[in-house]
């Protein structure tokens, strides 16, 4: 699969991959104007997601540096049942998380991929500062 077919919004994918993080309901009050959920509400949840998944791969304390690449695919509605999926990447210091929104519609059965993008999380120590990532053993699943 290409990074142009994943732009074009025609995943062939059917389900999620990777480990579910995070899993809300779209209520009314996270809607704009048009009734539609705010790409911002949809953005917060899946940092939500991935700062849990990055906290326990790294088994100390995440921040986010940077998100990049963020693809709105399609609406997300009220009544939606939001599920964050992440894959992960692990350097020095530093937890690249690729997080993928599905949603459940009402009366539907299949999931859809709505948006995803890369999520960059530092581990760091108590005092704020970078520390290595802590590489022994199988890291503790989302």
């Amino acid at each position: 699969m290409t990074d142009a077919t994943l732009a074009r919004g025609t995943d062939p994918r059917k389900e999620p991959t990777g480990d579910l993080t995070i899993r809300q309901l779209a209520m009314p009050a996270d809607t704009n104007a048009n009734g539609d959920i705010f790409g911002g509400w949809l953005l917060g949840q899946m940092d939500l997601g991935g700062g849990i998944f990055a906290s326990k791969m790294a088994r100390s304390r995440t921040v986010t540096v940077a998100i990049d690449a963020m693809n709105f695919r399609k609406a997300v509605f009220v009544g939606d049942v939001v599920s964050v999926h992440a894959l992960v990447r692990i350097g020095k210091t530093s937890i690249t998380v690729h997080l993928e929104a599905w949603v459940l519609r009402r009366n539907e059965n299949a999931s859809i991929l709505v948006t995803d993008g890369h999520f960059t999380y530092v581990s760091i120590d108590e005092q704020g500062r970078k520390q290595p990532i802590q590489r022994e053993g199988q890291p503790v699943s989302a």
